[in-house]
């Protein structure tokens, strides 16, 4: 699948998906939105795809909202106010169309990894946020960046955020729009780890990913994702039923008899059902 803003390459069950936006810095228009999530959504039913790479061409991974709708609120008007009304719109899901770009990766049933170079601002920042796993160069610049524009940052942070660090420093960051280098993220656990090539090491991670059993895969980031914030009770049970729902399938004894035969394991696409 590929789009002139949002490009799809499959290939051995990797989902190479690259904003592309690059003379904007990938910035984040109204376009730019729906690109972004017909993108997740196509990829949410494709039992051949094992794990996603995210990254964005050009000089940067996205720097937010696009300049031209901050540069129309500037005149107060209700009528330059019609875009952000848009993207604030909800129908019947829990989440409105400016929160999806980000949440559309959280809920992809395969793991996300992202890819970060550039500038990640912003609204870039937040859609990072919902990959399961950043891999940062040194050199990027990544900041939740809101409140320069006096305003909170509302693309599913509440949703992501609270997963990678304490609320202090969550805080500080959102208080201040302060800039952070790779180091700096990881530090505070905006990023998973820092690489001098951020996008081979991700296709890297994402290759060995691919190679393992994508029903326990793909089980296993449902068992987090639901069960993270959930009570005793809730955990516990969805770890056996999950595991139930291996033991005995036919990737699961794949990977068992590969195992034994020291060989590489041959897997059957992923069965549904897993991360909704």
């Amino acid at each position: 699948m590929s789009s002139d803003l949002v490009t799809i390459d499959v290939s051995n069950g990797i989902a190479d998906v690259r904003l592309n936006r690059e003379e904007k810095y990938n910035a984040l228009s109204q376009d730019m939105f729906d690109a972004i999530i017909e993108a997740g959504q196509s990829l949410a039913t494709a039992d051949d795809v094992s794990a996603v790479v995210l990254s964005g061409n050009g000089r940067g991974f996205c720097a937010g909202l696009d300049m031209a709708s901050f540069a129309s609120m500037s005149d107060g008007s209700r009528k330059s106010q019609s875009g952000t009304d848009a993207l604030l719109a909800k129908n019947d899901s829990p989440e409105n169309r400016a929160q999806r770009p980000a949440l559309v990766w959280k809920r992809l049933p395969m793991p996300v990894i992202a890819s970060l170079h550039g500038v990640v601002f912003g609204g870039g920042c937040q859609i990072a946020l919902g990959a399961d796993i950043r891999i940062a160069a040194p050199d990027i610049k990544m900041s939740i960046m809101e409140i320069k524009w006096g305003l909170v940052p509302d693309m599913s942070i509440t949703q992501t955020l609270r997963d990678l660090m304490p609320m202090d420093v969550a805080k500080e960051l959102t208080f201040t729009g302060r800039v952070l280098n790779g180091q700096q993220a990881k530090d505070v656990g905006l990023v998973t780890r820092v690489a001098d090539d951020p996008f081979a090491e991700a296709m890297a991670l994402a290759e060995e990913i691919a190679g393992k059993n994508p029903d326990a895969v793909r089980a296993g980031k449902t068992l987090y994702e639901q069960a993270w914030h959930a009570d005793e009770r809730t955990g516990l049970e969805l770890e056996a039923s999950l595991q139930a729902g291996l033991i005995g399938t036919g990737n699961q004894i794949e990977a068992v008899k590969a195992n034994f035969e020291k060989r590489p394991p041959v897997f059957a696409p992923a069965a549904s059902g897993h991360q909704k």
